[in-house]
């Protein structure tokens, strides 16, 4: 029977060419699909080889890199397996390349070659973040606490340049989210829109007067409606000590002076200007001298939270990660 009436023969000679290409094929696609982690050696395993090369000996390599021997052994076994080649020969005068381990080294030492100028791009990279460190906070934060933590970041990052923008609460959200500050310090009731946050400590907030005030020899404690009823000197809007008061109260009366830090409306109250309500924080030394006089509430609590904030999804890191270690400690 002819070749082309038999069609087993047919079916046999060109399936069975069809298939041994195909077979090669697949086989070549195989490994042609997949991540190259999964079919290139990882560094560590091409730096063993390199030290192989170069001091022909696995257990000198074993030595520099500062891994056993049974360890280096293992991992040019690995590598071998992985390329599906032979890469050196082991004999008790030392470890000799193969013809394939040379070829392979040359790749290696360009693979580790690309991969030093990464890293050294990489940590120029963080050598430029780590050089300055932008905060931005609220008054009063910025005015009573902020500096023993810069003091304390000083003696652990002394090339750092560090800037402070203070503001209001709003203020820092914006710059944070203008991408004008690595990281802030807010006082308000809530975190502002698109920020995440840490809280890193508390506050009480005291309404105070001069001595000479009529709330100073006040018998019974103040109400919440009287404090509320009262023309007080207050910050701005959007500091966080009004946002506080005003959710506290429920509302303000209209302010007798605004001012925008809190260390004017500290000198307005020390003057004699009226009362206010201000940070714990902020009026120590002015209780002890009695410039100032606490007055106290009877039915309403001005406590807040002091929070560190940054753009949601970005975590701070470098310099700004230092600082917030040291707001915890």
């Amino acid at each position: 029977m002819s070749r082309g009436t038999d069609s087993r023969g047919t079916d046999s000679d060109t399936g069975g060419g069809t298939g041994a290409g195909d077979g090669g094929h697949d086989t070549r696609a195989r490994h042609a699909v997949g991540s190259l982690a999964h079919r290139v050696p990882d560094l560590g395993a091409m730096e063993l080889l390199l030290a192989v090369a170069r001091l022909g000996s696995l257990g000198g390599a074993a030595r520099e890199l500062g891994i056993t021997q049974p360890a280096a052994s293992s991992r040019i076994r690995s590598m071998e397996r992985q390329l599906g080649v032979a890469l050196v020969d082991r004999s008790p005068r030392g470890s000799r390349l193969t013809d394939a381990g040379a070829l392979v080294t040359d790749w290696a030492r360009r693979i580790v070659e690309a991969a030093e100028a990464f890293d050294a791009g990489a940590q120029a990279l963080r050598d430029r973040r780590d050089s300055r460190l932008r905060v931005a906070a609220s008054m009063t934060i910025a005015e009573y606490l902020l500096p023993g933590w810069l003091v304390a970041l000083r003696t652990q990052l002394p090339d750092t340049a560090v800037s402070l923008l203070a503001g209001n609460s709003t203020a820092v959200a914006e710059r944070l989210l203008a991408d004008e500050a690595d990281l802030g310090f807010v006082e308000g009731v809530s975190v502002p829109t698109g920020l995440d946050s840490a809280v890193i400590g508390h506050d009480r907030l005291i309404v105070v007067t001069a001595p000479g005030h009529p709330w100073a020899r006040r018998r019974r404690p103040l109400t919440a409606a009287e404090l509320a009823a009262t023309p007080l000197i207050l910050r701005e809007k959007g500091s966080g000590t009004r946002q506080v008061l005003d959710a506290a109260l429920g509302g303000l009366a209209r302010p007798l002076i605004e001012l925008s830090s809190t260390t004017a409306v500290k000198a307005a109250a020390v003057g004699g200007a009226g009362p206010s309500v201000l940070s714990e924080l902020a009026v120590g030394e002015e209780l002890t001298t009695r410039r100032l006089v606490s007055v106290p509430v009877a039915d309403v609590v001005l406590a807040r939270d002091l929070r560190a904030v940054w753009p949601t999804g970005h975590r701070p890191t470098g310099p700004a990660r230092q600082l917030l270690s040291l707001t915890r400690a």
